[in-house]
């Protein structure tokens, strides 16, 4: 405390001498320039600029608020400091300004990022793996030991090894190359947020990162802050600086010495009130939230489908261990009980053969354990979501939290704005009631001071503005709503620009109160030259009729004569505005008050808009049209066949409300219940409760009832304890009120939602919307009209602002779960079979029929070539035609695991057969490596036939319905020629030996055995999903817990289905049987033969 009273004593003599010094050196680095240019490399900025980046740094320090402004001031103000940076705060950067060498000097607008790791950084990560360090160290004492036994061969199996284990490095070092680059341009496009920008004397919307030192930047409540900047202009400017010093008050900003105002407005902070102009004194790594985020680091989180397919993966390899263990134990009883000790055998050769056992049977276990564990798990929902996102954003949607991607397909309920999103936000003033005359084309047939009061009111009481677009088009820039309103003073032969650069002027106390969700309303004040007095004041305030209308005690006539407003009066006008809500327009009042200069103080600054929103004149009340969009009222269906609730919640009034979503589909009037905010905010939970499975519309309604709507369907935000209610509810008794009061608390909540309540989507593009974005399981903020407030809260950025392109964000996060819940079911089968036939082969006395380097081809195919295919599997419009999955739901259901033992089975009897009897059947010997390449030429194809079953997790049994994964397909392909070139030109290197054109057609037959069957399983019991794994409502239309309700198969598809599945394969399946048959018979009763021997010597040791 001492040192810093200290250095703030200090100060003012270090500022004057900072000034002083300033002048010295900028003369002498002007003569030194001339002797010696090279200092300018050093000095340039004092040079050209006349002020240093740490100088400006040094009027920037964190807790030294009078001080930073006493050296402004003393430095000349913010005028002064714009000319030495070459600029002009009115003005901005003048025309043809270097830019480059004004970067150069200060720094460009964005943090450094790190060089992301190379292809090669990336391949040697790849190999911090423990089972592959094993595998590494296995193959390499194979190679020593095989070099010792066997120098000419031995050292095959090794090599064989390594270069497995090298591919699946390469692939593993590609797959994170390729999902990295994917998530570095997503995030640069989040990053990149738009600004308002004075530059030569012309605002123009420019990105964040193209800000320079000296830019004028224009910002309104709910903006972030892109730099650090010196407050030039504003009006009744806070800002919430918690994100930087953690106090959550916001604070008053200025530029008066000694009113405890502060000038400095910081990068990452949010303006939570008023208009401000700033011009811009550090960018990037030099401004203070720069300074700050260099030192932090954002670590990667797993969503929570990752978390959950983390543990499961952890249970399986664990499984795989324990089968990996039983194999080596297995393995060397056999080994012991089948070698028998020759006396004659020298010692040495006795330990070559066992070690050489011990290690064969070591590199098998260890290999079984990398099969287990289900390295894909993770990596299908990294491919997937990376997938997925970058889907998305082509339709619209910025994904800023991966976890929502997930989340959103299981979503019961939304909760949607209107304005901007159900409609097309493309306001126009259809009808009106101006000074006394009804108009109902939108054309005012109004004149004089009447129509003089209207065009001043709109002109500065907005924040809006109207532009060009590149097709010449009128855009409005801000509010939509103010934008048909400037619109109307066209429509009057009057420049609303002109007006408003004429008439508000805050230098002299003029005051603009933004709009405000809980008044509904927006007021001006200005001063001077209105109602005869030069001196006088007048207050211009426009909002929802009713409201507007109940604070109006008269009104203009079409003379400008002001007349009270009568009961007669006032009876029609709240007719009108029924009138206009019953039609879906939106009414808006428009009103003024005069009030002489001893009505109110010269000083504004601590005035209240409501202060002034009283005993007002009412101008006129006018009905503006916001289309509905095209696409909306489909949409809305689509949510409501896939179990999803629509709600609207707007903050118009509830005529208006209900009839947009009547139009829309949202509401019911038969069924369905609306309320307004007042309304709502007076119920009791459980009254809440009653009614939520029918609430549709919640009208009149500020972002408060949005988030205890939101809080009270989801459950997230309620208080766990009595503390904390009464944290939330000072004012209230815990044991009186508690059971009375909304949101309630989380016990109550929980007694009656034993599924865990709902999954919440909620829209918002406003400042007041973040508390409801970040309750939200998912929350989706507007591109286009949301401040950057909103889009920081929520995990979606819908970028076109489309109700639509909620639903494709629901559609890709179902997607998501069901690719996932693909490659599970078909990793699932492989690693039962694998592991299955390992052990079974083992304890049999056998050679096991797959390898290590056969093994570590499958885990290739089961991993990541499984991932690739049915992790990137687009998505279709069936996912539309099922309820939401519940929050507990498990992972695998009862038709997954159906599919999962009906496959396995078959394949484990088949291959079972293969080992034992399969020699004799194709005329191999028994053992040999061409009966174990034939086992594992089977195999391998049974995967690669499983794989397109697999493509479904329901009852549909058609594969090729939707085949139109350019992935997945590629996959097959390589798949399939990798599989010709190991058992073809493989030979000692995998130990398989090339097969004949009838061996390739029978394993190939074999494993296309798995489509019919999979046809068949299909319709064995469960025929659907249990319905306690199913949210949100029944649909309207098709059936719950089946995607049957998908459109039907055409003809074509049909039939190319039932070729691929069914036809093709039991046709070859059949004729080969018939070529076979004695030779099939023949291997079937030797087996039984063997099977029967091997009985008799059992009871003949018994």
């Amino acid at each position: 405390m001492t040192s810093r009273r200290t250095a703030e004593a200090k100060r003012p003599r270090a500022i004057a001498i900072m000034a002083s010094r300033r002048q010295t050196r900028q003369h002498s680095l002007r003569k030194q320039f001339v002797r010696e240019p090279s200092v300018l490399a050093h000095h340039s900025a004092v040079l050209i600029y006349g002020i240093s980046p740490r100088e400006i740094l040094h009027m920037n320090q964190d807790g030294l608020t009078e001080q930073n402004l006493q050296e402004l001031n003393d430095l000349g103000g913010a005028d002064k400091l714009a000319k030495m940076l070459r600029s002009d705060v009115t003005q901005g950067l003048p025309k043809g300004d270097n830019l480059e060498e004004r970067a150069t000097e200060f720094g460009h607008n964005w943090m450094p990022v790190p060089d992301p790791k190379t292809w090669i950084q990336l391949f040697i990560d790849s190999f911090d793996d423990t089972t592959l360090i094993i595998l590494i160290v296995s193959a390499v004492v194979s190679l020593a030991v095989g070099f010792y036994s066997d120098p000419k061969n031995g050292w095959i199996e090794g090599v064989a090894i390594l270069c497995a284990v090298l591919v699946v490095a390469v692939v593993t070092a590609t797959n994170d190359y390729s999902k990295d680059k994917q998530f570095r341009a997503l995030n640069a496009v989040k990053d990149d947020v738009k600004v308002q920008v004075v530059r030569a004397g012309e605002i123009r919307e420019m990105s964040t990162r193209e800000l320079l030192v000296g830019d004028v930047v224009l910002l309104e409540a709910g903006d972030k802050i892109p730099a650090d900047g010196v407050l030039t202009l504003g009006d009744d400017v806070t800002v919430n600086e918690s994100s930087l010093t953690g106090e959550a008050e916001d604070v008053r900003k200025g530029v008066k010495v000694g009113a405890g105002e502060d000038a400095f407005l910081l990068s990452g902070c949010t303006l939570t009130s008023g208009r401000a102009s700033m011009m811009v004194v550090a960018v990037g790594a030099e401004s203070r939230w720069g300074r700050i985020k260099a030192k932090l680091q954002d670590e990667p989180s797993d969503t929570p489908l990752q978390e959950k397919l983390d543990a499961m993966a952890a249970t399986i390899g664990y499984v795989g261990m324990a089968c990996a263990a039983a194999t080596f134990v297995a393995t060397m009883c056999v080994y012991f009980t089948t070698h028998r000790v020759v006396e004659s055998a020298q010692l040495g050769e006795r330990v070559d053969t066992l070690f050489e056992n011990v290690l064969h049977s070591f590199v098998l276990s260890v290999t079984i354990v990398v099969v287990a564990v289900p390295e894909g798990l993770p990596l299908a929902v990294t491919i997937s979501l990376a997938y997925s996102t970058s889907k998305m954003l082509r339709d619209n949607n910025l994904i800023r939290v991966l976890a929502a991607c997930e989340t959103m397909g299981n979503a019961t309920t939304i909760c949607s704005d209107k304005t901007g999103t159900l409609t097309e936000n493309r306001m126009t003033v259809v009808e009106g009631w101006f000074a006394g005359e009804h108009s109902t084309d939108g054309f005012p047939d109004v004149a004089g001071v009447a129509a003089d009061s209207i065009c001043e009111g709109i002109s500065v009481n907005t924040t809006a503005r109207l532009t060009k677009d590149g097709d010449g088009a009128t855009a409005v820039v801000g509010n939509k709503t103010e934008g048909a309103l400037l619109a109307l003073v066209g429509k009057l032969e009057q420049n609303y620009w002109e007006l408003r650069v004429q008439r508000m002027n805050p230098g002299r106390g003029d005051r603009l109160f933004p709009f405000s969700s809980h008044r509904k309303r927006m007021t001006a004040l200005i001063h001077g030259g209105v109602g005869g007095d030069p001196d006088g004041q007048r207050v211009y305030s426009k909002g929802a009729a009713e409201i507007v209308l109940a604070s109006c005690t008269h009104q203009t006539t079409a003379s400008g004569e002001v007349v009270p407003i009568t009961p007669r009066d006032r009876k029609a006008l709240v007719e009108l505005i029924e009138t206009y809500g019953d039609n879906a327009l939106r009414a808006v009042g428009l009103a003024h008050r005069d009030m002489p200069t001893t009505e109110i103080s010269a000083r504004t600054e601590n005035l209240a808009p409501e202060d002034l929103e009283h005993d007002l004149v009412l101008d006129a009340i006018v009905g503006i049209k916001d289309p509905l969009r095209e696409d909306v009222k489909y949409a809305v269906e689509q949510c409501q066949v896939a179990g999803i609730m629509v709600r609207m919640v707007t903050g118009d009034n509830i005529a208006t409300a209900k009839a947009i979503a009547t139009e829309c589909g949202i509401f019911n009037p038969g069924y369905g219940v609306a309320l307004e905010g007042p309304a709502f905010r007076k119920m009791t939970p459980a009254q809440l409760d009653d009614i939520l499975p029918r609430l549709q519309v919640l009208a009149r309604s500020s972002p408060d009832d949005k988030h205890l709507l939101v809080t009270r369907l989801n459950g997230t935000a309620l208080p766990r304890d009595r503390s904390e209610w009464e944290e939330l509810h000072p004012e209230l008794d815990w044991n009186v009120d508690r059971d009375c009061t909304l949101p309630g608390y989380r016990d109550e909540w929980l007694a009656s939602r034993p599924d865990g309540g709902e999954v919440v989507g909620a829209t918002g593009d406003g400042t007041n919307d973040a508390p409801a974005l970040k309750t939200a399981d998912v929350g989706l903020s507007m591109g286009l009209s949301g401040t950057d407030v909103a889009k920081d809260a929520s995990d979606i950025v819908i970028m076109d602002d489309r109700f639509s392109s909620i639903v494709k964000a629901v559609l890709w996060g179902r997607s998501v779960f069901d690719n996932i819940r693909k490659f599970l079911q078909f990793q699932l089968t492989v690693n039962v079979v694998a592991l299955t036939l390992t052990f079974l082969s083992a304890v049999s006395g056998y050679e096991p029929p797959l390898n290590a380097v056969m093994m570590l081809w499958v885990n290739l195919i089961m991993d990541t070539m499984g991932a690739l295919a049915l992790g990137t599997e687009p998505p279709t419009l069936a996912l539309l035609r099922r309820r939401p999955y519940k929050r507990n739901s498990s992972l695998i259901n009862r038709i997954m695991w159906r599919h999962i033992a009906v496959q396995a089975v078959y394949q484990l009897v088949l291959l079972t057969w293969l080992l034992l009897a399969g020699a004799e059947f194709f005329g191999v010997p028994d053992g040999s490596p061409k009966h174990f390449t034939i086992v594992f030429n089977a195999f391998v194809f049974c995967q690669i036939f499983n794989e397109f079953n697999a493509r479904s997790i329901t009852n549909g049994w058609n594969i090729v319905k939707g085949l139109k994964n350019p992935m997945f397909l590629g996959v097959i392909v390589f798949t399939l020629l990798a599989q010709f070139l190991i058992v073809q030109e493989g030979g000692s290197f995998t130990r398989t030996e090339d097969l004949n054109s009838e061996e390739w057609a029978t394993t190939i037959l074999m494993g296309a055995a798995v489509l019919p069957l999979g046809v068949v399983m299909r319709f064995l019991p469960p025929s659907i999903e249990g319905e306690r794994n199913f949210a949100g409502y029944k649909p309207r239309h098709g059936t719950n817990g089946k995607t049957n309700g998908a459109p039907k198969d055409s003809a074509g598809t049909f039939l190319a289905g039932a070729l691929v599945s069914v036809v093709l394969p039991l046709a070859g399946i059949a004729y080969f049987i018939v070529l076979n048959l004695q030779q099939f018979a023949e291997a079937v009763s030797s087996a039984a033969a063997a099977a029967g021997s091997v009985e008799a010597e059992a009871e003949a040791e018994l």
